[in-house]
């Protein structure tokens, strides 16, 4: 099931990180709080259409185009598309994720 609250704020969030916008900067333009932005783009609290349209405004986008998530994956999904696209690889190929994985966690 498509979790539309964590999508839009995932991709508010996105959208105003590409246009270097800080939380600060946004919520000066749309009239709300840094605590009220992060509930957003985390999911946690949807919004008015009023407030969509502000946010469109201030990061200078289409309201449709707050609701172009479809690139971004919940954790379950992303999961299933990389064991999907393992299916696909070689022997060779996979030796080779395995130890770029196993590389990656070493980095934590």
């Amino acid at each position: 099931m498509v979790d539309i609250k964590a999508r839009l704020g995932a991709r508010i969030k996105e959208l105003r990180k590409s246009k270097n916008i800080t939380q600060e900067e946004l919520v000066e333009v749309i009239g709300s709080d840094t605590n009220n932005l992060s509930r957003i783009e985390n999911g946690k609290k949807f919004l008015s259409a009023e407030k969509l349209s502000k946010i469109a405004n201030a990061l200078n986008v289409d309201v449709k185009e707050l609701f172009d998530f479809g690139h971004i994956l919940s954790d379950t999904e992303l999961k299933n598309e990389i064991i999907s696209d393992l299916d696909a690889l070689s022997s060779k190929q996979l030796k080779y994720v395995y130890k770029s994985l196993k590389n990656l966690k070493e980095l934590n």
